[in-house]
């Protein structure tokens, strides 16, 4: 919306220099001026003869300080704009004054029009403080200048000084205003402008409803902004545009595609930015039936070599899950604009967040940071949202080495200035299991906002320093941030693994009446946690009969943890039963089950667990685990022996389990997968295998990795009981930081320590 008044100023302003002038400019394809002659009413001066002149030969005349007419600045003023160039803009300043044009109104309007395009404001302003006089034509370039450059602010104080000097503003005039509100999200002068229109009948104007439509939509008002659109009797392309980009920022696809087919019944022809809304829409709603009919659309209209429709398109195949098929359309495509990089990286990162196979969401991550590397090796440079974007797979991949780098990349552009990214660097850093850094860049971001002091807050909790987490919070509150439900889940959490029961309940109470939040299943969660650890499991399951929701798998799966750990074997059945309820067909909950019939010795039950197992014809546990190093990531399945170290690893793993025996280990019989080629029936066999992913990735990163460093592994299930005892013993007997990222928790194995207390849901 910016840009129309300014296009149709320019228009304005030349119908108003044709009217004082004859003259005849022309120029040829490549903008050069091939003709000059000027003639102003009787007055004339020594005219150029007409001849061929590029750019720098046209500048180097005005060099030399030759005497030329108006006329002549025209076209390399417009060059200027062309070329973005301010230094080539005073050239022509300079020569203008010098001549005494800077008393032409229409010269000096053009040459303001032209510093603020170029993005010097400074020299704009000086231009329009030393007009011999103003029309509304020279307050509306301001005013559009300063919009244009990210000063909204002073686009509307020059607005407040033009009606106090009793100016009347034109529809161009309240269009830049507009936009200015839009960019500063001020719904309340939006309002009053809205008044004026509306005072003065202007409304009906479709480039006004256009603007108001996207003011209301940028502030969050959506009924405000449908109605502008529909108050707008003459809908163009940019109006139905504006209306879906509305709707896709305010969360109403659904809408959004319904207001597209009105467009087209109503035979609105949709440009690419029309059918890259779409798409979007498509891709909230994952509606793709609609997207690839849009797609078919798109080609018959000759948009399919559009870059922002294949852009679209090919996210919207990402985000649906056809992969394959995005994929190609992404190799396909010959120069690729960051903007689809980052739609690609983007596309794949969403897909590991969101996907609950971890093996399918594991392949996206490193997809993603595959296509990052690409993207590197390319002339692009990453932006922004790259980083942001990929610094969000490092944490799922808990690939620090990865996150290291990107960070140092980061530093170099620029980039770790914008808030987001920061954020994103700290969530990197504290899921990595790296609190130091984490606290480091928590410190160094110039800005703070609610998610940044709420991700600290988590990570502090989750890395067990649970007194600087609190510490955080107060800060937090010292400094006028208010909290949400997210920032409390950190708190709750802080206080469940310092066993702080008191702190905890003042906290929850703090959440409920001071701060007016509604307590989630994750708050109860918390408390449920704190009084597990505690050993009080009578007291967390009195407490579940107060909450007022219904409790959740987690919640009952760390029931069980707590149970078994406690050895209360009654209540962890309990637990089970109602933690199977929620997921009848998870083959972890199975497997939790029958492990604590086993450990109980409760082979009836054991047997009638396999039986409703080969019922519903349940899969075999997919357990396998992963580690990054420097810029490759290696997995590794139970009993894995395809890597080319295998053996050495073996050989090291059964040295560490007869050292870690002397230490005092016991090799606990367990629930291993058997793979559905072994065991037609896809359950579990029990037995005493040693060989577990995580324990054949711990021998790998031990290997692979210098002494001293630490070691980070993502699971793809909860770890089992074995497993986290030995990488207890192992942590201490080589020094080694082990962090373990599973499917319930974080791990962090530190001097036959873990972070998690031995109360995380374990196999």
């Amino acid at each position: 919306m910016a840009s129309l008044p300014s296009v149709t100023r320019n228009l304005k302003l030349d119908h108003e220099f044709r009217k004082s002038t004859h003259n005849s400019i022309s120029t040829d394809n490549n903008n050069k001026v091939t003709s000059i002659s000027y003639q102003r009413n009787s007055t004339t001066k020594a005219n150029l003869e007409p001849k061929s002149l590029d750019f720098r030969e046209a500048l180097s005349i005005l060099k030399e300080g030759k005497d030329v007419e108006s006329a002549y600045y025209v076209p390399l003023l417009q060059e200027c704009i062309d070329r973005n160039s301010v230094s080539d803009t005073q050239v022509t300043h300079a020569h203008i004054v010098k001549t005494g044009t800077h008393n032409d109104l229409f010269i000096l309007s053009f040459l303001l029009n032209v510093y603020a395009k170029c993005g010097s404001m400074e020299y704009a302003v000086n231009v329009f403080e030393n007009l011999p006089k103003r029309n509304i034509v020279n307050w509306t370039a301001l005013m559009t200048g300063y919009v244009q450059n990210s000063q909204p602010e002073l686009a509307i104080q020059v607005f407040l000084e033009l009606l106090e000097a009793g100016v009347y503003p034109t529809n161009y005039t309240l269009g830049a205003v507009i936009n200015a509100c839009s960019s500063l999200f001020s719904i309340k002068f939006g309002r009053q402008i809205h008044a004026y229109i509306i005072k003065y009948q202007i409304e009906s104007d479709t480039s006004m409803g256009n603007a108001l439509c996207s003011l209301y939509s940028k502030c969050g008002s959506f009924e405000c902004a449908v109605k502008a659109f529909r108050r707008i009797p003459e809908k163009n392309v940019i109006s139905w545009t504006t209306v879906l980009s509305a709707c896709g920022d305010n969360g109403q696809a659904e809408k959004g595609l319904n207001f597209f087919a009105g467009m087209l019944s109503e035979d609105g022809e949709p440009n690419e930015f029309t059918l890259t809304s779409v798409l979007s829409l498509c891709c909230l709603m994952q509606a793709l039936g609609f997207g690839e009919q849009v797609h078919s659309y798109s080609i018959k209209l000759g948009f399919d070599a559009s870059v922002s429709v294949k852009t679209s398109i090919m996210y919207l195949y990402l985000r649906s899950g056809r992969v394959d098929e995005a994929r190609r359309l992404f190799d396909a495509m010959g120069n690729i604009s960051l903007v689809t990089w980052n739609a690609v990286i983007a596309g794949y990162s969403q897909i590991m967040g969101s996907e609950k196979d971890y093996l399918k969401a594991h392949h996206s991550g490193v997809e993603a940071l595959n296509i990052y590397l690409k993207l590197n090796r390319s002339r692009m440079k990453p932006d922004l949202y790259t980083f942001s974007s990929i610094l969000t797979v490092c944490s799922g991949l808990v690939a620090l080495d990865q996150g290291e780098q990107i960070h140092a990349q980061t530093l170099k552009s620029g980039c770790l200035s914008d808030v987001v990214v920061g954020s994103a660097l700290v969530n990197m850093y504290y899921k990595c299991g790296n609190a130091e850094k984490a606290t480091k860049a928590f410190v160094e971001m110039p800005t703070r906002t609610l998610i940044s002091w709420s991700s600290m807050i988590t990570g502090f909790a989750q890395h067990g320093r649970c007194i600087e987490a609190l510490q955080l919070f107060e800060d937090m509150i010292i400094t006028g941030v208010k909290p949400n439900k997210v920032t409390f889940i950190g708190v709750l959490s802080a206080c469940s693994h310092a066993g702080m029961v008191d702190e905890a309940l003042n906290y929850f109470e703090m959440m409920k009446k001071k701060y007016k939040i509604k307590p989630v299943v994750d708050h109860y969660g918390c408390l449920i946690d704190m009084y597990v650890r505690l050993g009080k499991l009578q007291e967390a399951f009195d407490f579940i009969e107060k909450m007022d929701i219904e409790p959740n798998e987690f919640i009952w799966s760390m029931l069980v943890a707590g149970c078994r750990s406690h050895g209360n074997m009654e209540l962890g059945f309990y637990a089970a039963e109602r933690l199977l309820q929620l997921k009848p067909k998870d083959c972890e909950t199975y497997a939790l089950l029958l492990s604590m019939y086993i450990s109980a010795g409760k082979w009836k039950d054991v047997t009638k667990v396999r039986k409703m197992m080969k019922d519903k014809n349940l899969g075999s546990l997919k357990d396998w685990s992963s580690i990054s190093i420097k810029d490759k990531v290696y997995s590794f399945k139970p009993d894995d022996k395809s890597h080319s170290r295998s053996v050495e690893m073996y050989r090291l793993l059964d040295d560490l389990v007869e050292r870690a025996k002397s230490l005092g280990y016991v090799s606990e019989r367990s629930l291993d997968i058997v793979d559905e080629d072994d065991n037609n029936d896809g359950t579990f066999s029990n037995s005493s295998t040693i060989y577990h992913s995580e324990k054949l990735a711990v021998a790998f990163g031990l290997l692979s990795t210098c002494q001293g460093s630490s070691i980070r592994i993502i699971k793809s299930i909860s770890m089992y009981r074995d497993s986290h005892s030995l990488i207890k013993h192992i942590s201490a007997m080589t020094g080694r930081e082990i962090i373990l990222r599973d499917s319930k928790r974080l791990h962090q194995f530190n001097d036959g320590q873990c972070s998690c207390g031995d109360f995380g849901s374990l196999l």
